[in-house]
């Protein structure tokens, strides 16, 4: 049974979140919460958020009181909208600074 959590419009690059959600997928949720919490990115903290959500959505909606036999099954990292904002330059220009965010699904199973 696949459970999903989805976090949406959060402030990091999807580039930057794709890296560190290629290094948790595969391993046992409690694994994956550990190493999430101790890695000082913005991104980890923000995947760890979706993360907790799908394991709280497992107890809540499935009835799945063993976190153990959780698995992180998938980490899709999909492109949001972006922030465009304007900074002055030489000249009376303007250069575009493009503020990136994205949409994080965790999908977690149970361990087969």
């Amino acid at each position: 049974m696949e459970i999903k959590a989805v976090g949406k419009f959060l402030r990091v690059p999807p580039d930057k979140a794709r890296i560190m959600a290629r290094t948790v997928i595969g391993a046992p949720v409690e694994s994956a919460i550990n190493s999430l919490s101790l890695s000082p990115n913005k991104t980890s903290y923000l995947i760890l958020k979706v993360l907790k959500s799908a394991v709280a959505n497992a107890a809540e909606n499935f009835k799945i009181d063993e976190v153990d036999d959780l698995v992180v099954y998938r980490i899709f990292v999909d492109r949001g909208p972006m922030l465009k904002r304007f900074k002055p330059c030489a000249h009376g220009r303007a250069k575009p600074i493009l503020k990136r965010l994205c949409h994080i699904t965790v999908v977690v199973k149970n361990r087969e």
